[in-house]
């Protein structure tokens, strides 16, 4: 059986840009909705799109916990915990094994 898998994620206009920090439990459906502008709200106001950072979670609770843990964060640590694994703001959307 396998287990639901949740994702916190962080979304950014372009390097050093807006960010957007989401949570979901299906990590391409929800960044292709980002990216095509399919949800009414601020990643469509701000033209925010690029997936430059996400982490897996095994249970809903402890994804929730860290999404709100991560926006209370500064932006200098948001933007310290993107550049650890993703120092060129790649977008890592076509990446993401569908």
């Amino acid at each position: 059986m396998q287990t639901k898998q949740y994702f916190v994620y962080i979304l950014a206009s372009k390097k050093n840009g807006t960010l957007y920090i989401g949570i979901t439990n299906d990590l391409i459906k929800r960044v292709y909705e980002h990216k095509n502008n399919l949800a009414d709200g601020f990643t469509k106001k701000y033209d925010v799109h690029n997936l430059v950072y996400y982490e897996i979670h095994n249970d809903a609770s402890s994804a929730i916990t860290r999404e709100k843990q991560l926006k209370k964060w500064n932006r200098q640590w948001k933007i310290e915990l993107i550049e650890k694994t993703n120092s060129d703001w790649k977008d890592l959307y076509n990446n993401l094994s569908g």
